[in-house]
């Protein structure tokens, strides 16, 4: 567990180092009045802000990934709703489909006689040797 970016162990060695420098009486006074300044500082309207803020920005992006979720939800239902009311158009039989024509077929002169029909060209042996099958066999 770290404190401010102190692990155990350099706690431990300030700790001792504290004692060193200022003597087991003046340890007493120091931790007292260490004592007294963390708890105004953590009682304080100031650290609570602080916290407050730090927690809102610990589950800002999953806050706002659930927005955008919800967005693209609501805008998915919205797709959804649309293509129902279209939908709901569906095809009756003795109205025509958008893909179909309005009106009735008329054949034009260009699609009854095909143009540039090519036939091949068959001798009249090869017709005789398909119509025969006896022969052939």
């Amino acid at each position: 567990m770290e404190i401010l970016g102190v692990g155990p162990s350099e706690l431990i060695f300030i700790v001792i180092i504290a004692l060193i420098i200022l003597g087991p009486k003046d340890m007493q006074k120091a931790g007292k009045t260490l004592g007294k300044w963390l708890r105004d500082i953590v009682t304080s309207d100031g650290w609570k802000i602080f916290q407050q803020t730090s927690r809102e920005l610990r589950t800002l992006p999953n806050r706002l990934m659930r927005d955008a979720n919800n967005e693209m939800n609501q805008i998915g239902n919205n797709l959804n709703n649309a293509t129902n009311l279209t939908g709901s158009r569906s095809y009756t039989p003795g109205t025509p489909l958008r893909s179909q024509p309005v009106g009735p077929i008329i054949p034009t002169p260009a699609a009854t006689t095909p143009e540039n029909k090519i036939e091949p060209s068959v001798s009249a042996e090869t017709k005789e040797n398909e119509s025969d099958p006896d022969t052939n066999a």
